[in-house]
């Protein structure tokens, strides 16, 4: 059963059911010149909260081979929130307080801030340990997430990986989740998708 917390601040009431640890396994299926990349791997997804109005989240993926065989794949970790535009009652740039006293959002103001889909727009910006970060930008509607990378730095000598597409969607009670890569000369095509079941 799915138990949303009730003491989250109103700007994660869309996220709110990915909250928790999910685990299960996944595939991925890449061709690029040369080479096809397959293969099974064990995923964990981590999304928690510590107070403030976005998700902090982790993951990690280890590929399976022969006998016991695993070997790790990247890690990334980040944050999902829903996107509301920079206000003088906010922190930041950097650790700049907020310029006028903070003012707490209802779930009503929440509300109002739907698109014309229904859904509402959100940001996450993941980094991974080989150094590559990303900035996707897109929107969740009910138990269905799409987003697509707006931006993607890479460091200099990284491997060419030029744009990506996530889809995260509560099915049954399951986190499913597909990720499409434009990577290595290629365009954007099918890479890797996953089935996670709650564990915390």
């Amino acid at each position: 059963m799915l138990e949303i917390p009730t003491d989250l601040p109103a700007e994660l009431a869309p996220l709110s059911w990915l909250i928790g640890v999910w685990e299960g396994t996944g595939v991925i299926d890449y061709d690029t010149e040369g080479h096809h990349f397959a293969g099974e791997f064990t995923h964990r997804v981590s999304f928690s909260h510590d107070g403030g109005t976005f998700l902090n989240y982790s993951a990690t993926a280890w590929l399976h081979g022969d006998g016991d065989q695993r070997t790790p794949l990247v890690s990334e970790s980040g944050f999902w929130r829903v996107a509301i535009p920079a206000a003088s009652t906010e922190p930041g740039p950097a650790l700049l307080p907020p310029s006028e006293p903070p003012a707490a959002r209802t779930v009503d103001d929440i509300e109002a801030m739907r698109n014309t889909g229904g859904g509402f727009d959100i940001e996450v910006a993941l980094v991974h340990s080989n150094g590559v970060s990303e900035l996707y930008l897109g929107q969740i509607n009910g138990p269905r997430i799409d987003i697509a990378t707006d931006a993607i730095v890479s460091p200099a000598g990284g491997k060419n990986y030029g744009a990506a597409t996530r889809m995260y969607g509560l099915v049954d009670g399951h986190l499913l989740w597909a990720w499409d890569i434009a990577a290595l000369g290629h365009e954007l095509a099918s890479h890797a998708s996953a089935r996670l079941a709650r564990a915390l």
